[in-house]
């Protein structure tokens, strides 16, 4: 899958599911769990035991649409691993600029880890293509999305970390592009418990609450128009 259509898929669903877990096969229930759900994506972080590997398998069953990322690459060297296993996208919790320039010569999606206004403008420089906000929770959450589209209206924000069943829609409002999501939607009991299905039913709800928001946005805009 070319780029584009990486940048696509995730700016179409909205939610990028980040998939930690203690073992592969836990991964791999994850993985099909949320695509079970309707979200055909998935960031396989570094810190799953055998996380290239995952990444091989599901890249090559190609059993669905599934796009497969890499997660939580903070590195050259990691990243490059990932990429020949076939991962289509990279995502650093932090900026890396090797790895964002690797990402762009190899003509691979980055979503690159930014907190700082200056981070976010050395991220862009570098040619990253969205810019993950972690952690996003700490800093404000919604808000803190809402305060750096100000200065920066164009750059695609995928906030990581606090973002909930309770916060999602907030932080669409705020102006997020997509929306990274780690234990509220794979959550570890589930996982531990052998019940695939509370991940599915949570992967439905956050597509829910994003389909819905962004609706309302676009109608409140039309109305917010016609009314001039």
């Amino acid at each position: 899958m070319d780029k584009q259509r990486v940048r696509e898929r995730i700016l179409e669903i909205g939610i990028v599911p980040v998939i930690r877990a203690s073992s592969p096969s836990e991964a791999r229930i994850a993985a099909d769990a949320v695509c079970l759900g309707g979200i055909p994506i998935v960031e396989i972080t570094m810190t799953v035991p055998g996380a290239v590997e995952v990444i091989r398998e599901l890249a090559k069953s190609g059993a669905s649409e599934m796009l497969v990322g890499a997660g939580t690459v903070l590195n050259v060297d990691v990243a490059r691993r990932c990429l020949d296993a076939g991962a289509e996208f990279l995502v650093s919790p932090g900026l890396n600029l090797p790895t964002v320039a690797l990402a762009a010569r190899e003509e691979k999606l980055i979503m690159a880890g930014a907190l700082t206004p200056t981070e976010i403008m050395a991220a862009c420089e570098a040619g990253a293509d969205f810019i993950k906000v972690f952690p996003c929770g700490q800093m404000g959450g919604a808000k803190y999305i809402k305060a750096l589209k100000g200065p920066f209206p164009q750059v695609p924000f995928v906030p990581t970390g606090g973002v909930n069943l309770n916060t999602a829609a907030e932080f669409i409002e705020a102006g997020s592009v997509a929306l990274g999501v780690g234990g509220e939607l794979v959550q570890a009991h589930a996982l531990k418990s052998n019940k695939p299905e509370i991940i599915i039913e949570n992967a439905r709800k956050f597509l829910a609450i994003v389909k819905h928001t962004r609706e309302q946005m676009k109608s409140a805009g039309i109305a917010a128009k016609s009314s001039h």
